[in-house]
């Protein structure tokens, strides 16, 4: 049988960055299709601009865009750097897994099952890489992915050593709750509006459902912190906070269409319950920027060093 010690060094890593580099690729897919309704399988890529089909050698990862200058072939349209930087970036990630996670598995490891636990790594990545560039441009997260992630994360336990299946169950029920009942339930009881989405509790019960309750507190903590300093920066930068600009469209939006009923439509609309978004602070403290990223962030910062983080800080794991 063949083992891990059996795959030469260069080998392993140019397999795990080419992975990574052609999974960006159709997580470019993935990303800008999803929101829109469409699906990812069918047509095949596309010019966004004027629709025509992309040949196979004009969709090489990252490369296909440096020699195509960031343009289309067809038409000479600019491309979004996001696409180079998303494949570039998964790239990196499975990059960084290989030398993190798999080489540190017995030499002896079968190599089916480091193979699992490089694929389980490599959706992990690319779940939440997706979810986290979809809230940056539509602030919402898909519920498929934080719902796909958990029951991935529960199915593999086996593949993060020494967790138990009872420890990511547990987790990730402690995760939701730690977002959803304070910061939803309650927060819309006293308030009347959200205090965070429920795509953020769904995303730290994928964190608890991999590395269980404590790997729920590492994202929210960290997410958090990760997310105060971003919004201090911006503050910074622009000397005030704004809205994400999909929230403010929603809301020009809503407000147009109030604008068109007549009185008694109005009232009609108000006596059921207004939409939360309009009651909502415009900017400054109350300004709703995503926040999927930065929990993202965070647990893909875990996956890679939160445990040994938790053990230089706390002790935890030892």
């Amino acid at each position: 049988m063949l083992t891990l010690s059996d795959f030469p060094l260069w080998f392993l890593r140019a397999f795990a960055i080419t992975m990574g580099l052609l999974w960006g690729s159709f997580l470019n897919v993935v990303i800008y299709r999803v929101p829109r309704g469409m699906s990812v399988v069918r047509p095949g890529s596309a010019c966004p601009s004027c629709g025509a089909p992309i040949k196979p050698w004009d969709n090489v990862p990252v490369l296909a865009y440096l020699w195509l200058a960031g343009k289309t072939r067809c038409c000479k349209t600019r491309l979004s750097p996001r696409y180079p930087l998303i494949e570039a970036m998964i790239g990196l990630l499975m990059w960084a897994v290989l030398e993190v996670v798999i080489l540190r598995l017995h030499p002896a490891t079968p190599a089916w099952q480091a193979l699992v636990v490089y694929v389980v790594d490599l959706l992990f990545a690319l779940g939440l890489v997706g979810a986290a560039f979809i809230d940056l441009e539509h602030v919402y997260i898909p519920e498929f992915i934080p719902y796909g992630l958990s029951a991935l994360g529960v199915l593999s336990f086996w593949t993060r050593p020494p967790l138990t299946i009872r420890e990511v169950v547990v987790g990730a029920f402690v995760g939701f709750l730690i977002v959803w009942l304070p910061f939803d339930f309650l927060y819309r009881k006293l308030r009347g509006r959200t205090g965070m989405a429920l795509g953020d509790a769904t995303l730290v019960m994928t964190a608890g459902a991999w590395f269980g309750v404590e790997g729920a507190f590492f994202a929210l903590m960290a997410g958090a912190v990760q997310g105060t300093l971003a919004a201090g920066l911006m503050w910074f930068v622009k000397g005030k906070l704004d809205d994400h600009e999909a929230v403010a469209r929603e809301r020009a939006e809503l407000e147009e269409a109030l604008a068109k009923l007549t009185p008694e439509e109005r009232a009609e609309v108000e006596a059921s319950g207004r939409d939360p978004i309009l009651d909502e602070p415009e900017g400054g403290l109350g300004a709703r920027i995503p926040f999927g990223p930065f929990l993202a962030l965070a647990m893909l910062e875990y996956l890679l060093v939160g445990r040994d983080v938790m053990q230089a800080a706390f002790g935890v794991g030892e």
